[in-house]
């Protein structure tokens, strides 16, 4: 009678473990940072997206201590919410190929990945924040949208200025921030971090409205 007993509670804490556990894995967020692996190009305008998930990891205490699915991991809560915060380590044009495994094995929905990067079209430091779209030209966002197998995932978009005259595109994008427009930069980067808080704890409208067309300081 007892054996009965116990043995129907155990089956009930386990069923309750496991739906809590999926539970968990439905509600979660994976956070990306567009850029490329190496220190030849750390502070260029292409990275910035790693440097926002870097100002995540300090500003909310999580550790990037997982190397796997071709990239950097750390996991943590933000806002209350369960969040995967990820480098990509393919190299820009193939950022895809990590998100969209990350997205897999956690069953991680389209519209539960927020995906930072740089955009040469907005101001230095400028934000742009959107539900979904298209990739805009910039090829990170075209692997994304090529391994989700969707175009609706929100998205943080970071200004870096736009090319000089005559001046080569690829050579522009992996440049550095000159001294006038670190400032600029590093306030664009604090914002990005406050945005993506924002967005896991009031949603993105809210977010949107406080940070789109937001005028420098």
């Amino acid at each position: 009678m007892m054996l009965g007993i116990w043995k129907k509670i155990k089956k009930r804490c386990e069923r309750d473990f496991h739906e809590n556990e999926d539970s968990e894995e439905e509600n979660m967020k994976l956070i990306v940072g567009l850029g490329n692996p190496g220190m030849q190009y750390v502070g260029t305008r292409h990275n910035v997206g790693f440097e926002v998930i870097d100002c995540i990891c300090d500003a909310f205490s999580i550790d990037m201590n997982q190397q796997k699915m071709k990239g950097a991991y750390g996991q943590g809560f933000i806002s209350g919410q369960k969040v995967i915060l990820a480098k990509p380590m393919t190299y820009m044009n193939n950022s895809g190929e990590c998100v969209g495994e990350v997205a897999r094995f956690y069953k991680i929905a389209p519209e539960d990945v927020i995906v930072i990067y740089d955009d040469i079209n907005l101001d230095v430091g400028q934000l742009r924040i959107r539900e979904r779209g298209s990739a805009g030209g910039h090829n990170g966002i075209k692997s994304i949208i090529a391994h989700l197998g969707s175009e609706d995932f929100p998205r943080v978009r970071i200004g870096v200025g736009m090319k000089g005259s005559g001046q080569d595109l690829v050579k522009h994008v992996l440049s550095k921030f000159p001294a006038e427009q670190k400032e600029d930069i590093a306030e664009g980067i604090e914002d990005a971090k406050d945005a993506i808080e924002l967005m896991l704890g009031e949603g993105i409208q809210r977010a949107m409205n406080r940070y789109n067309g937001k005028k420098k300081s």
